[in-house]
């Protein structure tokens, strides 16, 4: 499993007494001197609640201290949770939002409700950018062997296609081309 990552900002203190017990962390830190070098890439950032002008968003302030190194691990990881949430809330394909909590696609006020392994399709496409073969689809997305003839793959494209033309009026979600699938 990949751990998240947190950012310490101007808390020398805490990035000290966290590092000495990083191994049983379930993320991982990185210490900054200030807020200008650190990586914004990674959502999370706990700071001194002193500091007033990083108080923002996705910043955790360690405040109502003293606060048990428990208690502040479990701050963290709640925060972590929460992002994750967020983050799988809503994620833009082509112009629709895919939701990953309630598994509604939706674009211009339309909404659909997926299965989980015509959510696991799109992903894996969209992932994947070039064209997917039945049985690579089969095989990452099923677990299905290379020699099994079925045909689950074409009836859950087919199904999802349609689903979305219906809906949307959209043909060209999933493409397929010389026996693959794409979403362009």
């Amino acid at each position: 499993m990949i751990k998240p990552n947190v950012n310490i900002i101007e808390y020398d203190s805490l990035y000290r007494i966290l590092h000495e017990i990083k191994d049983n962390l379930p993320f991982n830190i990185s210490n900054f001197e200030n807020e200008k070098d650190f990586n914004s890439e990674i959502p999370l950032i706990v700071t001194n609640p002193n500091n007033k002008k990083l108080i923002k968003k996705n910043i955790l302030a360690a405040s109502n201290l003293p606060i048990t190194l428990d208690k502040l691990i479990e701050l963290i990881n709640i925060n972590l949770i929460k992002l994750k949430f967020n983050y799988q809330s809503k994620i833009n394909i082509r112009g629709y939002d895919l939701n990953l909590n309630s598994k509604f696609f939706s674009k211009d006020g339309i909404k659909v409700k997926l299965t989980e392994k015509e959510i696991e399709i799109i992903l894996y496409l969209i992932v994947n950018q070039n064209k997917k073969t039945v049985l690579e689809l089969q095989k990452n997305i099923w677990g299905y062997a290379q020699d099994l003839e079925t045909h689950t793959v074409e009836t859950h494209i087919y199904r999802l296609r349609k689903k979305i033309a219906d809906n949307f009026n959209d043909k060209d979600f999933i493409v397929s081309k010389n026996e693959g699938y794409f979403i362009d």
